[in-house]
């Protein structure tokens, strides 16, 4: 019989935090299913980070008190998501002689490297490393080196990305997972990062392509080409900024803008079709909204068109659009990823969004769904959630592990290193 581990995702969003846990084979690291999985609204987190750990705790404590009414078998291992525009690449470079006498690079020469190339004067002294991602290999003045382990050579030269992130937001996090009553080791996953795993393979991150999640607080961007991973950016700015929107352009509540983009939004010229349409490509038919105000005596109407409607969301839509084209031209690769543009989160299941971000950026585009969650894989918005309790056979079986004081608890750094 195969030896299995229970393991559990924590994924703390701008809305709403989700909790999965699932029973994976150890050997090959497949999820055989799904024992476990609940949502609740968030509460403390603001456009992505965590500003009240005790708020968001209270949350967390809720979604594990259920799972032990549940019975779950225990977890081995917690899988927790950070985000935020804190999260930040940062340019290095490691440089070593080969040690071995003949010249034959070894593993501990690429883990001394690896050393090396973390080893930098961060701007800010509040910052830590979460995770290394080689970009090149220089061998005696040789490029374009994929693995070099096994080479022979006498100088060998690493020019990576640092991931970093605010102590304060990792701090947070931790805070909130013991408010939550959690006491076991945690590893920190940044959130744009469980969703390449989610749902990208390694042929489209060999081909070239760009990912983009748009949750409640944030959008996020993730652009890869021959494996690699060329850009990462996080912006402040997501699916709730729209909701803001049609509350100002409509003088209404938020709770009815919210209504009013779930059920009529659209970023497409043909409208929701759930209006019968004339000549125009909207129709001119006016809908009306009830709002109920408990202290009124009289209902207020709200009176608006798709026309008026779909003019504020895709202005939205395209200002998140030109965030992410401005880094994806940082490496240009503008109009040139054959393995296009992948959507995810919750902001992605705008109707029309596809059609436009086909148009914004002249690539392909669709949809992504997490894959190898049984049960999980028609809803882009649990991509975060899935690919956090999610093997890669690209990744590392290296890492290191950093005790967190005054926290009491120990972070295994994510994702750990890209080491070949």
């Amino acid at each position: 019989m195969a030896k299995t581990q229970v393991v559990t995702g924590i994924d703390i969003g701008t809305s709403i935090i989700k909790i999965i846990t699932a029973r994976k084979d150890v050997e090959t690291g497949k999820i055989i299913d799904i024992l476990f999985f609940r949502t609740i609204d968030s509460s403390g987190v603001q456009k992505g980070r965590i500003k009240n750990t005790q708020e968001t705790g209270k949350k967390i404590a809720e979604l594990f008190s259920d799972m032990q009414k549940e019975k779950i078998p225990k977890t081995s291992e917690f899988f927790v998501s950070i985000n935020g525009n804190k999260l930040e690449l940062i340019n290095t470079k490691g440089l070593i002689n080969v040690s071995q006498a003949g010249g034959k690079i070894s593993q501990e020469d690429i883990e001394r490297i690896y050393q090396g190339a973390k080893a930098v004067n961060l701007q800010s002294t509040n910052k830590e490393i979460l995770s290394t991602f080689p970009k090149e290999w220089i061998l005696d003045g040789e490029r374009e080196i994929k693995d070099p382990l096994g080479l022979r050579g006498t100088r060998l030269e690493l020019e990576a990305f640092l991931l970093s992130v605010l102590s304060s937001d990792t701090e947070s996090v931790m805070e909130a997972i013991n408010q939550g009553g959690i006491d076991s080791e945690i590893t920190i996953v940044p959130a744009i990062l469980a969703d390449t795993r989610s749902v990208l393979d390694s042929s489209k991150k060999e081909l070239g392509v760009a990912l983009i999640s748009i949750g409640a607080g944030t959008s996020s961007v993730a652009v890869f080409e021959e494996g690699n991973l060329l850009n990462l950016a996080v912006f402040p700015i997501g699916s709730t900024n729209i909701t803001n929107d049609i509350a100002i352009g409509f003088k209404t509540e938020i709770e009815i803008a919210e209504k009013i983009k779930k059920e009529y939004g659209t970023c497409s010229k043909m409208g929701t079709k759930k209006i019968e349409m004339d000549i125009s490509p909207f129709s001119e038919e006016k809908i009306q909204i009830e709002t109920s105000n408990k202290k009124a005596k009289n209902k207020n109407v709200i009176v608006f068109s798709e026309k008026e409607l779909n003019k504020i969301i895709e202005a939205r839509v395209c200002e998140i659009f030109d965030l992410i084209d401005k880094e994806i031209k940082k490496v240009s690769k503008q109009g040139l990823l054959p393995g296009g543009i992948v959507l995810v989160g919750g902001g992605a299941k705008l109707p029309g969004i596809v059609e436009l971000a086909k148009k914004e950026f002249n690539l392909p585009c669709r949809i992504g769904y997490p894959k190898n969650v049984p049960g999980m894989e028609k809803d882009c918005s649990f991509s975060t959630v899935c690919g956090l309790i999610m093997d890669d056979t690209e990744e590392s079986t290296e890492g290191e592990v950093s005790s967190k004081e005054g926290i009491g608890k120990k972070i295994m750094k994510v994702f750990k290193d890209f080491i070949p």
